[in-house]
């Protein structure tokens, strides 16, 4: 028998046998807990993995390891309906019954951890810091939902930080964990790409959402499909691959009713997102990459932009001219195409360009408008 190797004399700074004595005092406290291999609680499919890890730190509710789980991971950049997918997709599929596994990245993984909460089951995020620490700060408050009504893993020592070489490890968790993982948006050259292939290797389903053909943030969905990923359009189609029923809508209705707002007891770093002050950039930035109507615009950006466009242009000659500013935005590789269209647009209006009328263009808190000069 080769003899056992010595303990290391330091864990991340802190002298081992002061590591030891942290370790159990965060193991004592409340909703924390160290899996080994060797405990029932450890998440069986990560045992079909190669090389498992040996020791994982828990938060939250263990009964959610056992449960049979989809991943949703995509872009740290994603487009509003990239957003709305990803929080759609994880609420049906909590409803139904399974787990929704996701990596507390921003964009993407954030919503599909919310969709979750909002579903029947819950979610359970794979960190790539110590389980004492969260990463991004932003999410902070989201972090302490999960670990009150989902389940947080991490397999690094207490007081890791964020490293970059930590987060292909973890999304290596992130799919053996799961029985399938879901591309919601990447690029081309996304490290998303190389989760999915892991995903592959290990006799996991792999999902994509196709997308315009003309958004960056589609480009690595479409290659995936071209390789033999699922292309799915609704929640249902993964639940038939899982062969799961439809979700239940009383249960799903009892469960959200009983979601409480997070203390700030573990998350009073809660960074508040930046809500932006210019109307154009949110109506830019809630527009994507594909043609949108009004009323979808005013849901995302809680603008009144139909009754601001109805009451600012002259019925007669600027009828459907929005709606040709989004058809283009559709053809053109970039949404602000919309807005220069738009402009172009309001530039030839006949007040505009009549000879000897005293009108000018003037902008106003971002909104374009034509009145006569005082």
């Amino acid at each position: 028998m080769p003899p056992t190797p010595a303990p290391p004399s330091e864990i991340e700074g802190v002298p081992f046998d002061h590591y030891i004595e942290e370790v159990l005092a965060w193991a004592s406290e409340a909703g924390n807990h160290i899996l080994t291999l060797a405990d029932a609680a450890y998440p069986q499919t990560l045992l079909t993995m190669p090389d498992p890890p040996a020791l994982l730190y828990a938060k939250g509710r263990l009964e959610l390891l056992q449960k049979r789980a989809v991943a949703i991971v995509g872009s740290q950049h994603a487009t509003p309906q990239g957003l709305e997918d990803a929080r759609r997709f994880a609420r049906a599929l909590s409803d139904a019954g399974l787990a929704v596994i996701s990596g507390l990245a921003l964009s993407i993984d954030a919503s599909a951890h919310r969709g979750a909460l909002e579903g029947a089951t819950g979610t359970v995020c794979v960190i790539g810091t110590g389980a004492d620490l969260v990463y991004p700060a932003a999410h902070h408050t989201l972090a302490h939902e999960i670990a009150r009504d989902g389940a947080i893993i991490s397999e690094w020592p207490l007081g890791t930080p964020a490293r970059s070489a930590n987060f292909p490890q973890r999304n290596r968790l992130i799919a053996g964990l799961s029985g399938g993982v879901l591309i919601v948006e990447a690029a081309m050259r996304s490290g998303l790409l190389i989760t999915a292939r892991l995903a592959n290797e290990m006799g996991r389903d792999v999902f994509a959402l196709p997308g315009s053909i003309h958004a960056p943030l589609s480009q690595g969905c479409h290659r995936l499909i071209k390789q033999g990923a699922k292309l799915v359009e609704t929640p249902e189609e993964v639940l038939e691959e899982f062969g799961f029923p439809p979700a239940r809508d009383a249960a799903a209705t009892a469960k959200r009713l009983k979601l409480q707002p997070a203390a700030a007891s573990w998350a009073s770093a809660h960074l508040p997102e930046p809500i932006g002050t210019d109307d154009t950039a949110r109506v830019l930035t809630a527009l994507g990459h594909a043609p949108a109507t009004l009323e979808i615009l005013a849901a995302r950006t809680e603008l009144d932009v139909a009754g601001r466009f109805r009451a600012r242009c002259c019925r007669s000659n600027w009828r459907g001219a929005w709606s040709r500013c989004l058809a283009a935005a559709s053809r053109r590789s970039s949404a602000h195409d919309a807005a220069s269209c738009y402009i172009r647009e309001k530039m030839s209006h006949p007040c505009c360009r009549k000879q000897g009328s005293r009108t000018r263009h003037v902008r106003a808190e971002s909104r374009y408008r034509c009145r006569p000069h005082r």
